[in-house]
């Protein structure tokens, strides 16, 4: 797992044509914006989370947030002991993101 600023996130992202952006935030919290192109898995789901996250192609590159990088910091590891070789925290979170949103 890499953590990576708000900046380094975006431009990494930006240049990665293998990129998959992964918002594991809950859905109330998604109704107030999101990142562009994100998919939603609630992390706070359990097993199910689990299982969303096993259907997941392992070898794309994953950009994972959530609102402040707590959970997604443990999203990243989790996905990192499932075989996901490569999977971003983005340190502060949607809270600090300055990028497009869509509501």
């Amino acid at each position: 797992m890499s953590d990576l600023s708000q900046e380094q996130w975006a431009k990494q992202l930006k240049a990665d044509e293998n990129a998959f952006i992964l918002d594991v935030r809950t859905e109330e919290e998604v109704e107030d914006g999101f990142i562009p192109n994100a998919k939603n898995l609630n992390i706070f789901k359990g097993q199910a989370f689990i299982y969303e996250l096993e259907a997941l192609d392992k070898s794309k590159n994953y950009y994972v947030y959530c609102r402040s990088g707590g959970r997604s910091g443990q999203a990243c590891a989790i996905m990192n002991e499932m075989g996901f070789e490569n999977a971003y925290n983005l340190l502060g979170g949607f809270s600090e993101w300055t990028g497009d949103v869509e509501k």
